[in-house]
């Protein structure tokens, strides 16, 4: 019996984060210590380390992901921490967790078993205040928002086309969708909005997305707010809010230094889901520790058709960034769960499951293989894995040209990736051919919108046909009429299926994906698609984590994983 996250959390030899900072090449004076075993830097010290030539970057993806878990941050914190052990400078790059899962069913991010990052607790809950700084910044300009409709409504803004809702980081059903103002005039204007997550706000795009404080206040003001009687467009600069939002943030924009259970460095900075935002940690946090490290391990959320391709078209696009490697997540039981079986039946061997649930993650592969970026199969190794399931699953990535690596990093830490690492740094330093194709975004901007929108569903999900609902037609139709439409995409939807339906498992294709709502993120600088029936606030289950964590008699959290 393997002990619990929390009890192999509570026997790590943490090192002071000054003692990390120094072993990075970071100065003191970049330091900003919350604690002995955390610290924000200074995002000054990218300027100062502009000459530094980069480090080399590998993304860590997955196939679908499946109610399980893939275990897509456990293999980023656990390569780190293996090519660590192989003397190499490494540094992990991660989003923060949201309180919402925590308290909820998914869990956290910040790994587990023997690659976690430290103080698993504290990044877990509070850390160093971001979400909270993102949340009340947020909230902030849906106050001003509704204090101006109080005060006479200079701007003649129309409160039934306000698209700015408020934010909390918790699952709450409840708030989906409320009515405000109600108990009379003083209590301000009466109109029905409503609740987002945290991790689905703009602010929290922005923050990961944006290079500098001048460009953080920029992308605050350009926050579209909603509109006027006459159809006019009404942004956060109007309101003359997005300099104090900006004063909220001056802390959350600089990332935050943290350690893995072997004192591995790790910058774990920002959070936004990918299901309904684009899923990576910050741009800063991923650029410091490209100058920081020779090999930098990051994530995106979910699978290559959600987390990757919104990498590689909206993070690297903005950024300017080259990935040197893909590492694709990949489990026997997840591919049992694509290739039709039922969860009670999982730990039962079954390759006729594992050939029909390939499918799903050769369809990932091709992802891809449409971003020129070489890819690696990590297999996340289970007890339950048979030897002969581990090599039909090889067997069938060789197929198709394709490595694929056993990672026993959840069990054993570095050592156990250590046969990931070897193959990882064998396949970088490899010499790209003269003439083979780089990496490039899938699309240009410049391609009209509604195109885009069919190569995005066509090529990355394999849909037949794109269909747009009435609403979502009027709002391309405004999305041009402003010129608003040369921005990236950003899809949201169900995480499970290649489709807009969760139920779908597989390697779904010829489907119909139906667009319903189109919201432009002019600060974050992208365009949402929303697809299908997702909910930009989640509800909790019946039995939610929250019921399992509690202090003991010293204070100490009990219960959290």
């Amino acid at each position: 019996m393997y002990p619990s996250d929390m009890e192999i959390a509570r026997e790590a030899k943490l090192l002071p984060i000054t003692a990390i900072a120094k072993e990075c090449g970071i100065a003191e004076e970049d330091l900003m210590p919350y604690g002995r075993y955390k610290a924000k830097v200074d995002i000054a010290l990218l300027e100062r380390l502009k000459e530094k030539e980069d480090g080399h970057l590998i993304l860590v993806s997955a196939m679908s992901p499946t109610p399980l878990g893939e275990g897509k941050s456990t293999l980023t914190i656990g390569l780190s921490q293996a090519l660590c052990q192989l003397g190499e400078k490494a540094i992990a790059a991660l989003r923060e967790p949201s309180m919402g899962p925590n308290f909820g069913l998914k869990g956290g991010a910040a790994g587990g078993g023997y690659a976690q990052v430290m103080p698993m607790d504290e990044i877990n809950l509070h850390f160093t205040g971001d979400f909270h700084a993102i949340t009340t910044a947020h909230n902030l300009l849906a106050a001003a928002i509704d204090n101006h409709l109080y005060h006479g409504n200079a701007l003649c803004i129309d409160p039934d086309r306000i698209v700015w809702r408020r934010v909390l980081d918790m699952n709450d059903r409840a708030l989906r969708d409320v009515v405000i103002g109600l108990g009379g005039k003083t209590n301000g204007v009466t109109r029905q909005t409503g609740f987002d997550i945290t991790v689905a706000s703009e602010i929290m795009a922005i923050v990961c997305l944006v290079e500098s404080l001048d460009e953080l206040k920029m992308a605050l003001a350009d926050i579209l707010i909603g509109y006027t009687y006459d159809q006019q467009p009404i942004f956060a600069k109007d309101l003359h809010v997005h300099g104090a939002m900006a004063a909220i943030l001056k802390d959350a924009i600089h990332p935050n230094l943290v350690q893995t259970l072997e004192n591995t460095p790790a910058l774990v900075h920002g959070g936004p889901f990918a299901n309904i935002a684009h899923g990576c940690n910050s741009l800063l946090a991923t650029k410091m520790a490209l100058k920081l490290g020779d090999y930098v391990i990051t994530e995106a959320g979910f699978g290559a058709d959600l987390g990757a391709e919104k990498f590689f078209d909206i993070k690297c696009r903005k950024g300017g960034l080259m990935p040197s490697l893909v590492v694709l997540v990949a489990t026997i039981r997840a591919l049992k769960y694509h290739g039709g079986i039922e969860k009670v039946h999982l730990q039962e061997p079954n390759l006729s499951a594992i050939e029909a649930g390939f499918a799903n993650l050769s369809h990932h592969l091709s992802i891809i293989a449409k971003f020129h970026v070489p890819v690696v199969v990590a297999i996340n190794h289970f007890a339950s894995d048979t030897d002969e399931e581990i090599a039909y699953l090889i067997e069938l990535c060789q197929q198709v040209g394709v490595e694929a690596v056993v990672s026993h990093v959840w069990e054993k830490g570095g050592k156990g990736g250590l046969d990931l690492a070897h193959v990882v740094l064998e396949m970088v330093k490899k010499p790209i051919l003269a003439g083979a194709p780089q990496f490039q975004p899938l699309y240009d901007v410049a391609t009209p919108l509604v195109k885009r929108i069919e190569t995005l569903c066509r090529e990355i999900y394999h849909a037949k046909d794109v269909v747009f609902t009435d609403e979502a037609q009027k709002q391309l139709v405004r999305l041009m009429r402003n010129g608003w439409d040369d921005k990236p995409l950003c899809m949201a939807k169900t995480p499970y299926s290649f489709s807009d339906d969760a139920k779908k498992i597989g390697d779904v294709r010829d489907f119909t994906m139906t667009i319903r709502e189109i919201r432009p993120s002019l600060g974050a600088g992208f365009i949402v698609l929303i697809a299908g029936d997702i909910m930009t606030m989640p509800g909790l289950p019946t039995h939610p984590n929250a019921e399992r964590v509690t202090l003991d008699e010293i204070g100490q959290i009990e219960g959290l994983f």
